[in-house]
C-alpha cells in the first residue's frame, strides 16, 4: 500500500487523553468499567469530500450522544487539509474539544485512499475516483481489522459508511458488523440511483443523444413524473462507462444489501418518495443533519482557511446582502465566472462571494477579470472560504446564489434564507428541482446554457427586491419550519432516529457478539 507520513504519526486518537494530549491506553483500560465495555461501537466511514464529512462529522456527534462508541476514519488527505487550513498540528484529533467538552465518546484515525498526499484531487478528479473504486477498499479493510482486532473488538457492531463507497457490504460481512448506509443527499436522488434497473429496462441509458431524452420518466416508485434534465448530472450522461459510473452502479449494487440506510433529509419534504423507499429496505429519514447547539461547531471540517465576514456584515442592513458560493468541489468555467462577476455588480446589490482558489482550476491564479476585485470598492467583498453555516445566520444576509450542493441548501433552509440557483454537477441539478419547482423557495439564475450578465443582474434584484422576492421568502419560512419542526422532540427525525437506534440495537442483540465483532454467520 502507498505509504504516508501519517502512518506512524497518526495511528488512533481519542481512547484516553492525558494532559499533554497524548493516548493513554494503560489509563483508558484500568479506568474503563463494565458499562463501557458494552457500549456498542460504530466505524463511520466518509466519503472524503468536504460536502460529505461534514454530515458525517454531525453524525458522529449525534450517534455519541445517544451513548454509542464512534471510531471516525478519515482518509490522510482530508485530515491534511482540514488541519493546514485550522493551523494545527497534523497529528491533532479532530473530535478533540468535542470529547472534551461534552465527554463523548469518539475516537478518531485516518488512512490512505491509496493516493499521495501531494496528489491534486480536484484537477485530476477521474484519477481520484478511480482509486476509491480500486484501491480504497484494501485500505479500509486493514483499518477496520486492526479496529476489530484492538483489546476493546468486544465493542466494535456495526460499520456506517457513505453510500457512494463501493464495498461496505463486503467489509462489514467478513467482520460480522452490521451495515449501515449514510446517504447525505436527498431521498429524490437516492431514489433515481437505486431503481437505475427501470431507467435501463425503459432505455434511458439506450438514447445517443441528450437532445432525444425529453420524456419525462413516471415509472419509478414513490416519484412524480420527472424531465430528463432534472436528473443528477450522471443520469444525463450519454456514456455510462465512466469512472463515476461505476462508481454508482456498484455502490447501488451493494447498498441493497445494506441492513439499514439512514438519510440527511426530512420526511415532510420527500413524504411520497421516502415512503416507497421504506416499501423496500429499512431507511430512516433523520435529517436536517446540521451542528448541535451552537451555530458554529466545534470539530473543524473545512478544508480551506476561514475569513471572518462578521464585522463587515454587522455593517449592512438586515437581508441587504447576497452570499456566493459554489461549494468545495465542483468547477465553473472562467467565461461564466466572468459573467456572474460582471451580473452582480450590475445589479447593484451588496454580496459576499466566496472564491476558493481552484473554482476554474488548481492552476488558475485569478479567473475574476483584471481590476475587478478593485471596483467594488467596500459594497462587496470577496473571500477565499468562510464559514458557511455562520454567514447564513447572519441578519444581513437576504438571499444565496449557490451551486445547490445538498449541505447548502440544508443550510440556507434552516437559516430562511432564499436560493437562486446555479447547478454545475451530479445531485445538484435534482436538489435544484426541488428548490425552484416543488418547495419554490428559489429561482434558476438561468433557464439556458449561456450565462448573460444582464439575466444574472435581473434574477439577482429579483430574489433581493423586497416585493418580488417576498414569495421566496415566505416559501423559505414555510420549509424551515418543517426542518426544526423534524428536530423537535417529537418530530419525524426525531422519531425515526430513535426508531433507528432501537432496530439497530435489536438487530445487534438478535446476531450476538463474539470476539472481534458480531457473529458473521448470525
Amino acid at each position: 500500500m502507498t505509504a504516508s507520513p501519517f502512518d506512524t504519526i497518526l495511528p488512533s486518537f481519542g481512547e484516553k487523553e492525558s494532559a499533554d494530549g497524548r493516548t493513554d491506553d494503560k489509563e483508558m483500560a484500568d479506568s474503563s468499567d463494565d458499562d463501557q465495555r458494552q457500549k456498542p461501537h460504530a466505524i463511520l466511514i466518509p466519503y472524503p469530500l468536504q460536502g460529505h464529512v461534514i454530515p458525517a462529522v454531525h453524525l458522529a456527534v449525534k450517534l455519541a450522544s445517544r451513548g454509542f462508541t464512534v471510531t471516525f476514519l478519515n482518509t490522510h488527505s482530508v485530515h491534511h487539509q482540514i488541519s493546514r487550513a485550522h493551523h494545527n498540528d497534523p497529528t491533532d484529533d479532530i473530535f478533540a474539544a468535542v470529547r472534551r467538552q461534552r465527554s463523548l465518546d469518539i475516537r478518531y484515525s485516518t488512512l490512505s485512499d491509496g493516493l499521495p498526499l501531494s496528489f491534486d484531487r480536484s484537477l485530476h478528479h477521474d484519477q481520484f475516483m478511480a482509486s476509491l473504486l480500486h484501491v480504497f477498499s484494501a485500505h479500509v479493510e486493514e483499518a477496520v481489522g486492526r479496529i476489530v482486532g484492538s483489546p476493546d473488538s468486544r465493542r466494535v457492531r456495526f460499520l456506517v459508511a457513505d453510500t457512494f463507497f463501493v464495498w461496505p457490504s463486503t467489509v462489514a460481512r467478513k467482520f460480522g458488523l452490521a451495515y449501515v448506509s449514510f446517504w447525505t443527499e436527498p431521498a429524490l436522488v437516492f431514489s433515481l440511483y437505486y431503481h437505475m434497473d427501470l431507467l435501463r429496462i425503459n432505455g434511458h441509458f439506450d438514447c445517443q443523444s441528450a437532445n432525444c431524452r425529453d420524456d419525462p420518466i413516471d415509472y419509478i416508485p414513490g416519484i412524480k413524473a420527472i424531465e430528463p434534465k432534472d436528473m443528477a448530472s450522471y443520469l444525463q450522461d450519454t456514456d455510462t462507462s465512466s469512472v463515476c459510473h461505476q462508481i454508482i452502479s456498484s455502490s447501488f449494487k451493494d447498498v441493497k444489501s445494506a441492513d439499514f440506510i439512514i438519510c440527511n433529509t426530512v420526511e415532510e419534504l420527500e413524504p411520497e418518495t421516502i415512503s416507497a423507499l421504506k416499501a423496500v429496505q429499512p431507511f430512516y429519514s433523520i435529517g436536517p443533519i446540521v451542528p448541535e447547539g451552537a451555530s458554529k461547531g466545534t470539530v473543524a471540517t473545512s478544508l480551506w482557511a476561514e475569513s471572518d465576514c462578521t464585522q463587515w456584515l454587522n455593517t449592512r442592513p438586515r437581508g441587504s446582502v447576497l452570499y456566493v458560493s459554489f461549494g468545495s468541489y465542483a468547477h465553473t468555467s472562467r467565461a461564466d465566472l466572468a459573467e456572474i462577476a460582471h451580473g452582480l455588480r450590475l445589479s447593484g446589490v451588496s454580496f459576499v462571494w466566496v472564491m476558493r482558489p481552484d473554482i476554474v482550476s488548481s492552476e488558475e491564479a485569478d479567473p475574476l477579470p483584471d481590476g475587478y476585485k478593485d471596483s467594488l470598492g467596500g459594497g462587496s467583498i470577496i473571500v477565499t472560504w468562510c464559514s458557511q453555516f455562520e454567514v447564513l445566520a447572519h441578519a444581513a444576509v437576504g438571499g444565496f446564489l449557490t451551486h445547490c450542493g445538498w449541505n447548502s441548501i440544508i443550510e440556507s433552509m434552516w437559516n430562511g434564507v432564499p436560493l437562486i440557483c446555479f447547478p454545475l454537477l451530479t445531485d445538484q441539478f435534482t436538489n435544484r428541482k426541488l428548490v425552484v419547482h416543488d418547495w419554490k423557495a428559489g429561482i434558476n439564475l438561468t433557464e439556458r446554457r449561456e450565462i448573460t450578465r444582464e439575466e444574472v443582474a435581473e434574477k439577482v434584484r429579483r430574489l433581493m427586491n423586497g416585493d418580488s422576492g417576498g414569495l421566496f421568502r415566505d416559501n423559505i419560512r414555510e420549509v424551515k419550519k418543517k426542518l426544526a419542526g423534524a428536530l423537535m422532540p417529537d418530530g419525524s427525525s426525531v422519531r425515526n432516529m430513535d426508531q433507528f437506534v432501537n432496530d439497530l440495537t435489536n438487530k445487534i442483540d438478535q446476531r450476538g457478539s463474539g470476539t472481534g465483532g458480531l457473529n458473521p454467520n448470525g
